[in-house]
């Protein structure tokens, strides 16, 4: 797995990178996919951030961690982004066998989820005139059902997700109400 490191308006020390790149080397053991974990730091007003988006085959982890020491903020970053491999692993395992060839349901739900974009949230800003759009970000759009983005979703701790309907073949939009359920949202044509 490959580690990146940066930090917004601060640099990174080499002893951090480090510490870093061991804490997350841990993820492994759990998900052997992992192909690179990009760690964003940030310090404001005595608090360091630290945000972890991991890739592993088109399965996307994302965790942040707010705390007054950067090293425990990595420390609780890792925990939860190990919860969160944890919880994704064992709802693979839960789901049946493929009967027709013998391939495993976790085989068949990671091809799934290869197919999975991730969609990044937006920032806020304080302006009184019209908002400027401040933050771009692009993905590959690929096929999925409505149930792998919504485990995709959740998965990166976002609040929508955009996704390409499989059944229909249309850009699709999943959110998290205020109820704790599901809407989608699809364009009528």
């Amino acid at each position: 797995m490959r580690v990146q490191v940066k930090g917004k308006p601060v640099d990174t020390s080499p002893a951090l990178e480090s510490y870093a790149e061991k804490r997350l080397q841990k993820l492994e053991k759990y998900f052997h996919r992992i192909k690179v974990a990009e760690v964003t730091t940030s310090v404001q007003r005595n608090w360091h951030t630290v945000e972890v988006l991991v890739e592993g085959d088109g399965v996307y982890l994302r965790a942040e961690e707010r705390c007054q020491d950067m090293y425990e903020a990595v420390d609780l970053v890792s925990k939860k982004l190990e919860h969160q491999v944890r919880r994704f692993k064992g709802k693979l395992a839960r789901k049946p066998r493929d009967s027709r060839d013998g391939v495993r349901a976790e085989e068949e739900a990671l091809t799934a989820a290869e197919e999975a974009a991730i969609e990044a949230g937006t920032e806020e800003t304080e302006e009184e005139a019209m908002p400027e759009i401040v933050r771009q970000k692009s993905f590959a759009v690929k096929p999925m059902a409505a149930e792998e983005a919504a485990e995709q979703m959740e998965l990166l701790n976002h609040g929508f997700f955009v996704f390409l309907n499989a059944q229909t073949e249309q850009v699709n939009v999943i959110y998290r109400r205020r109820d704790g359920n599901y809407g989608l949202i699809e364009p009528s044509i």
